[in-house]
């Protein structure tokens, strides 16, 4: 007998927070350009934001919120402020909290709206939430500030398998288990 078995041609969420690891961190160098929105370092240095990076780039993302909520507490520039918020949207982004990522993604690009990750970032929330067009718009402007990032190509292919899913069938051919038993599952 041969059979059709339909796989799920999304892996589940488990597979964008995989994904998120990779794609949505403000990672702390020294050195980065404002558009970049890096982790300030310095004479400056606001250690909890430090710790709250540290802890998005180690997966563990309600540590990540948590210390970077009390890093903004005593964020003590608006580049401090700015780099809080684009990592909360990655942190709440990690969680699948959706509107609260949304939220600080939207307050940090009111600060600065040529930080390419945060575009990235809200274009990978407007995919999970269906929202296409906006996702577009974002993933344009990350090409407009950050062309050819890597990031900004795997959020593009997020939104193309979203909105055109191509579904695998797996064909399970058992017709020689059936001559093995003497069964006839034709």
């Amino acid at each position: 007998m041969t059979s059709k078995l339909s796989v799920n041609p999304v892996a589940g969420r488990v597979a964008w927070s995989f994904a998120l690891l990779f794609l949505c961190i403000n990672t702390s160098t020294a050195g980065g350009q404002s558009g970049e929105g890096n982790v300030v370092v310095g004479p400056t240095k606001n250690t909890k934001l430090q710790d709250g990076v540290n802890a998005l780039n180690a997966g563990k993302a309600e540590d990540g919120i948590e210390l970077t909520l009390a890093g903004l507490r005593e964020a003590r520039s608006p580049r401090e402020r700015r780099t809080g918020l684009s990592n909360l949207c990655a942190g709440y982004l990690m969680l699948e909290q959706l509107d609260q990522a949304l939220q600080h993604c939207n307050d940090a690009l009111e600060l600065n709206d040529k930080n390419w990750r945060v575009y990235n970032n809200r274009a990978l929330i407007y995919v999970l939430q269906r929202r296409f067009d906006d996702a577009e718009a974002d993933l344009a402007k990350c090409d407009e500030i950050h062309p050819r990032s890597s990031a900004t190509r795997v959020v593009r292919q997020m939104l193309l398998h979203a909105k055109n899913p191509v579904t695998p069938v797996i064909t399970v051919d058992d017709r020689r288990g059936a001559a093995i038993t003497g069964l006839d599952n034709e």
